[in-house]
């Protein structure tokens, strides 16, 4: 069987999935208000000490400009590039310059939020997997000298959910404590329906397309050829699945999480819906999919 081929890093693109039987598809992927609020913010915010400190070899520089909630511009080049996008998180987007791309809810105020926070601050990057993008941008958690962890903040106030990649998994606990807190006290996109918890048997045609959180029941798990699959209803012709391929199934081994053993469990996976047999997501990192439920208490 000839799988395509895809960008397997920090690249933002969208996988080939092959069908749920194990044949291949022909698959083609689809691709201020809150000023005070952002001010009030880089008041009140806390510093990390639970972090690692950065080694001393960890290069610094100046913020200069803030290009949307978790991108930022360096006053001089590091490693060739002045550009820096926060690794392990995903902020509301705007358009940059896309042509046909729709803001997305509260896009502004996340920009407005970093902006508060990383506007003219020295910052040291550090990094914990792939270094640059596609885009040639720099990949890195980002910590100002007093110790305030960018990435942890915008999750904190909730203007940012967690992303990562399987090359790009570092700080990932952290993260998602941060993130769990926010949406439990409705904050920032936790209080816009756009960013709601999709349920996995009733995801609208219209998300599609998006990066979501779903989270249901797995009703079955299985191996097909290159692929398990888990499903989330009767019908794997129509119902939402998490996809594996057989190629990313060690970090999963690694990671401890059987996927056989979550029939019957409570999770959360995050990643771009696809529609083929039905809503579809690619996990090929085990920080991808959240445990709900834990047998025996």
């Amino acid at each position: 069987m000839l799988l395509c081929p895809r960008v397997r890093s920090s690249v933002f693109s969208l996988p080939w999935p092959a069908r749920r039987d194990g044949s291949v598809a022909n698959y083609r992927p689809r691709r201020v208000a809150f000023v005070c609020i952002a001010a009030l913010i880089a008041l009140v915010a806390p510093a990390w000490p639970g972090l690692a400190a950065p080694p001393s070899s960890a290069p610094s520089a100046r913020v200069v400009e803030v290009i949307d909630g978790d991108t930022v511009v360096l006053e001089r080049a590091i490693d060739g590039a002045r550009e820096v996008r926060l690794v392990g998180i995903q902020a509301p987007k705007l358009p940059l310059s896309r042509p046909g791309f729709k803001t997305w809810p509260l896009a502004d105020e996340a920009r407005s939020a970093l902006t508060a926070i990383a506007q003219n601050r020295e910052v040291t990057l550090i990094r914990t997997g792939q270094g640059v993008d596609r885009h040639r941008r720099l990949l890195a958690h980002l910590e100002r000298s007093d110790g305030l962890w960018l990435q942890g903040e915008m999750l904190r106030t909730g203007f940012a959910r967690v992303y990562t990649f399987a090359d790009n998994r570092g700080r990932a606990r952290e993260m998602f404590a941060l993130e769990r807190e926010a949406r439990a006290a409705r904050r920032g996109i936790w209080r816009h329906p756009f960013y709601a918890i999709r349920k996995a048997d009733a995801i609208d045609a219209a998300d599609i397309g998006t990066f979501q959180l779903v989270q249901g029941t797995v009703r079955k798990a299985a191996r097909v050829k290159n692929h398990v699959y888990l499903n989330f209803g009767a019908d794997w012709r129509t119902d939402f699945t998490i996809t594996i391929a057989a190629r990313d199934l060690k970090l999963f081994e690694q990671a401890g999480l059987d996927l056989f053993a979550l029939e019957g469990r409570t999770v959360r996976v995050r990643g771009w819906l696809d529609s083929y047999n039905g809503p579809t997501i690619e996990a090929d990192h085990p920080e991808q999919i959240e445990v709900l439920d834990r047998p025996d208490g």
